[in-house]
């Protein structure tokens, strides 16, 4: 059965590399996930990706050598199971804010005895290179769980929630975490204010010795954040690799003024 090197570099205190992918297509996933990034996270929480398309992008990522994960729209058994069953080799789980969120999320990814995840399927077997008997011994190993810090009440609790066993990283949604931190006006926290909170998370993941990570927009933001000590590092998406390299074309080839209504279509 394969291992997931992912793990292992998170456990040895490496950066790991990945982007999302948001257009759930099979073609593009095809080509990126033989680039060499160490992971891709199939974001199912928000785009409009089914089921069947999600077994298939999973399977076409671990083919090529890279590391199937998913955000799953929320933090319950259902949708962790059926994201596993699929065979995404690990989960990325959003806003968890409390310590019984965190526990219900770890739970559902691993077996009994340790947590409480329903046996069956083959397909997750499948994408280990692995018989079943084989997967339901050692997926408990292999599974990565990543947890989501989004909100203020998320970073309070981050030294319970970041201690918990099978938390294997953190995620900072910047943008999340931006919009939850906003005043009852509607205020936005003051870019200080906000990376205040992102090296509160960096400080207690180093304490308990979590590794912690964010979504970067660019590879400069994500070396940046690694030189911090982060080592789950998402850079853009499928769908921002394409627009950005788009817009640098149209921008390159058209005037300026014509540039403005090519933007439109």
């Amino acid at each position: 059965m394969k291992t997931n090197p992912v793990k292992r570099k998170l456990e040895e205190g490496e950066p790991t590399f990945g982007t999302w992918l948001s257009l759930g297509d099979l073609y593009a996933t095809r080509v990126l996930a033989r680039l060499g990034f160490d992971w891709m996270t199939l974001d199912i929480e928000h785009s409009a990706i089914d089921w069947k398309q999600a077994t298939t992008i999973f399977a076409a990522i671990a083919d090529a050598g890279c590391v199937p994960l998913a955000r799953v729209p929320e933090g319950t058994h259902h949708y962790i199971k059926r994201v596993l069953d699929a065979g995404a080799w690990g989960i990325v789980v959003p806003m968890v804010d409390t310590v019984e969120q965190a526990r219900v999320a770890i739970a559902a990814a691993k077996y009994p005895p340790v947590g409480n995840r329903s046996v069956g399927g083959g397909m997750h077997s499948m994408n280990f290179s692995a018989t079943a008997g084989d997967y339901y011994q050692r997926a408990n190993d292999e599974i990565l769980v990543v947890l989501q810090t989004e909100s203020p009440q998320g970073v309070e609790n981050a030294p319970e929630i970041y201690s918990l066993p099978g938390c294997d990283a953190i995620f900072i949604g910047p943008n999340d975490l931006r919009f939850q931190m906003r005043e009852a006006d509607g205020t936005f926290p003051t870019p200080e204010a906000h990376e205040a909170a992102i090296q509160r998370v960096i400080e207690v993941g180093k304490q308990v010795g979590t590794p912690t990570g964010i979504h970067a927009m660019d590879e400069e933001s994500a070396l940046d954040r690694a030189q911090q000590g982060m080592q789950f590092l998402a850079i853009g998406s499928d769908l921002r690799l394409m627009t950005a390299k788009a817009q640098e074309v149209v921008q390159a080839v058209f005037p300026k003024e014509t540039a403005r209504d090519v933007a439109r279509y």
